[in-house]
């Protein structure tokens, strides 16, 4: 898993730039407020974190992406909170907390392609857990799996990213259903008024669990109290759901 670059950063901040009330809501339903600090792995650039923060949470972040936890420190900064953010691979996590729960958003969990990355990564989360820590994972499958297509999905688009500053981004999309494996390749580019002034390449897999799959996964890592839930993030690009689990 290749972490997000500087203007991936900034075309996934233009694109996605916070989680909206239904999501933030299904996570305040369900993670514990008195209980110390929970943790989002994956945790980006802050798009849900932040909102955590603002509810009353106590939420640290981690992430390997350099980029995303300075965007994430600026979001914090601005809303006036603090908070403890790392940067770490979740399949090698090591903090220095221990936490009531733990969670990761929005498919993020799925980029960890390789099985046995996804497995490292549970484990290591579940290490960090207090017992009877939570796990939060919202998780999908994509609608290539169901239908999937007969060549390379090219996608173009650009978003506006400042006063004058675009980012345009140029994508191409192969899956193969045998394998599980979404496999996209991307080039940004950076136009200041109508200048070219950054590109940014950036290559990136995505799998996908069916529901017993993720139940299977989870007791693997030593997890019960294993649920199938709604999923906090629904869209209509694929079959959302999440799962629940104590460490």
């Amino acid at each position: 898993m290749s972490a997000y670059g500087t203007l991936g950063t900034l075309f996934y901040d233009a694109d996605k730039p916070r989680a909206g009330e239904a999501e933030v809501a299904w996570y305040a339903a369900r993670l514990p407020r008195e209980a110390g600090p929970v943790l989002e792995a994956m945790a980006g650039s802050g798009r849900l974190l932040v909102p955590l923060l603002e509810a009353g949470f106590e939420v640290h972040g981690v992430d390997s992406s350099e980029a995303m936890l300075a965007h994430c420190e600026q979001r914090i900064a601005i809303c006036g909170r603090a908070t403890q953010l790392y940067r770490q691979n979740v399949t090698a996590l090591n903090l220095p907390t221990r936490y009531a729960a733990a969670f990761i958003a929005a498919g993020s969990f799925q980029l960890l392609a390789d099985p046995i990355a996804a497995l490292d990564a549970l484990l290591r989360i579940r290490a960090h857990l207090i017992d009877p820590g939570l796990l939060l994972l919202d998780l999908f499958v994509p609608a290539e799996a169901e239908h999937p297509p007969g060549a390379p999905i090219v996608e173009v688009r650009t978003v506006a990213a400042g006063e004058g500053v675009h980012i345009g981004l140029r994508s191409e999309t192969s899956c193969d259903v045998d394998l599980r494996r979404i496999d996209v390749r991307t080039r940004y580019e950076r136009r200041d008024q109508t200048t070219i002034t950054a590109r940014e390449d950036e290559t990136w897999a995505l799998t996908w669990y069916t529901e017993d799959e993720a139940v299977r996964l989870l007791g693997d890592a030593g997890y019960r109290d294993i649920r199938i839930e709604p999923a906090a993030w629904p869209r209509e690009d694929g079959r959302h759901f999440a799962v629940s689990a104590k460490a």
